[in-house]
């Protein structure tokens, strides 16, 4: 099973805008993902008051379920519109910021402070601007990834999280030959071999 015709497949960051702007999101979830409800358990390790990351984090329903329960929610998204309408579906006041370090890239913040959701690409965010998490929900990021950044993308992830953080990890699984993707069909051998 290997990605077939995929390996090559490079998805733009214009084009994602474009499937924002065109409403083209089948990607997200309106209730939330089953999965992160069936494995909380898993994130947080019996643990409170965390930091979780959420890569390409859209405007998953997720992020307010979780600060709601008293984690610190981070999330990176390249569509601004995305931040915009996460904050604006769940009614959520917020204050946007310029972020320093990285050339016209902004932070959106709710005034509650608990979720922080910075507007640029992925690459361009370090430990050393967003700091370490304790748990990552990667539910559409690493099958949305162009296939070969993988290595980049999982590198930057391990520089991100604490000595003791879980990773819940969706993926899905068909024949890359068939669909052209994303979502890119990510084998849990290289699952295995990326994460070590």
């Amino acid at each position: 099973t290997d990605a077939g015709s995929q390996k090559d497949r490079v998805v733009t960051e214009e084009e994602w805008l474009q499937k924002w702007e065109m409403g083209n999101i089948g990607f997200h979830k309106e209730q939330g993902h089953p999965l992160l409800q069936k494995y909380l358990d898993v994130l947080l390790n019996g643990r409170s008051g965390l930091r979780i990351f959420f890569p390409l984090c859209g405007k998953a329903v997720e992020m307010k379920w979780l600060a709601d329960m008293g984690h610190s929610v981070v999330g990176v998204e390249v569509s601004e519109q995305a931040l915009k309408e996460f904050f604006a579906e769940h009614s959520l006041p917020y204050r946007e910021e310029p972020v320093p370090e990285i050339s016209g890239a902004k932070k959106l913040q709710s005034t509650s402070g608990n979720i922080s959701l910075y507007c640029c690409s992925i690459y361009d965010l370090s430990s050393s601007i967003v700091g370490k998490f304790d748990g990552v929900w990667d539910r559409g990021a690493l099958v949305a990834v162009n296939p070969c950044d993988r290595q980049r993308y999982i590198s930057l992830m391990i520089t991100l999280m604490e000595k003791n953080s879980s990773y819940l990890l969706v993926t899905v699984s068909y024949d890359p030959n068939k669909h052209k993707g994303p979502p890119f069909y990510v084998p849990e051998s290289e699952i295995k071999s990326l994460f070590g």
